[in-house]
């Protein structure tokens, strides 16, 4: 069951500090240039440069569960595949499709005088890309993505979180996390952050409340409405 206004409401009141996840709650980073093509690009471009792609890679169609599968088989590819990932990953958000509600919630922040940063295991350069060509820059105060050549520090490992809360100077009681999968939720309790899960498909929102999200909803537009409405 999604959460009420009301419910939505008494979560954001103390909320200072917004971390975000990308994928998801703001766009659709593989709408235009689907998932399992960006993971066959990744397994050619490794077979052009001579190297075997790891036991499993044939049958991932998620770029980033195949990033790490190389980075666990092959350290010594991880930084070019990860820089492989970034462009490709930069490349499909200009074909991405945004998300209904996710621009009113940056918005929303803004201007209910709340910092905003994106958090997300999607590469920083693609999310940067987005927010320009989308003329969203000025309303996101920094953007946290996977740290390059470095899958371990992408969610559940909470450490972009807490980079992001080093950062703006904000504790966990003054923030809240906004995110679509599990893992997310799970990031969010290991930094201490409560995480509204947004359940954009069928199902997600029986596994988003498992995982302990504080609130569960189905539009980023009830988001951006009680964060304004929580200010009154």
């Amino acid at each position: 069951m999604t959460a009420t206004a009301q419910q939505l409401a008494d979560v954001l009141r103390p909320v200072k500090h917004v971390l975000l996840d990308f994928d998801g709650p703001v766009c659709s980073v593989f709408a235009g240039l689907p998932a399992p093509e960006v993971a066959r690009r990744l397994r050619e471009g490794l077979l052009a440069a001579g190297e075997q792609a790891p036991a499993g890679a044939e049958e991932e169609s998620d770029p980033l569960a195949l990033l790490r599968l190389v980075a666990d088989a092959r350290p010594d590819l991880t930084e070019s595949t990860d820089a492989a990932l970034a462009a490709l990953e930069t490349e499909a958000v200009r074909v991405g499709r945004p998300t209904p509600g996710g621009e009113s919630v940056l918005r929303a922040a803004a201007r209910s005088g709340r910092l905003v940063s994106v958090v997300s295991n999607n590469a920083g350069v693609a999310i940067e890309a987005y927010l320009t060509e989308h003329g969203l820059n000025d309303y996101v105060a920094g953007v946290f993505g996977r740290a390059p050549g470095d899958p371990s520090s992408m969610k559940p490992n909470p450490r972009l979180l807490l980079e992001a809360m080093e950062v703006a100077g904000a504790g966990p009681g003054h923030c809240i996390f906004i995110g679509d999968a599990a893992r997310d939720v799970e990031a969010g309790g290991a930094a201490n952050i409560p995480t509204i899960g947004y359940a954009n498909k069928p199902g997600k929102d029986a596994k988003l409340a498992a995982a302990g999200a504080v609130v569960v909803v189905d539009s980023m537009q009830l988001i951006a409405d009680a964060m304004v409405w929580a200010m009154s």
